[in-house]
């Protein structure tokens, strides 16, 4: 991956966190609706928090291994590049 491509990588990730933004804004509303029983509305809310941790925590260890791996990359091909 080159530093040029680091532009398609964070407009990955905001498109990823913008679903995941929406998926859980989705499920709010839903768990909220009237037509909705106990335990559907449990299990809404249990999904909408394993999806909110999906934002909060992976997102950016994806992000911090993915930014780690183009400083090693780079880091590398500088080193190969002077033979």
């Amino acid at each position: 991956m080159e530093v040029g491509g680091l532009y398609q990588f964070v407009l990955l990730i905001v498109l990823v966190g913008m679903i995941v933004g929406v998926g859980v804004l989705v499920l709010d509303k839903f768990s909220t609706s009237s037509g909705v029983t106990t335990a559907a509305q449990t299990a809404i809310n249990a999904s909408r928090l394993e999806v909110s941790n999906i934002s909060t925590v992976w997102l950016g260890l994806i992000v911090t291994v993915a930014i780690l791996a183009i400083i090693l990359f780079l880091v590398i091909r500088s080193y190969g590049g002077a033979r």
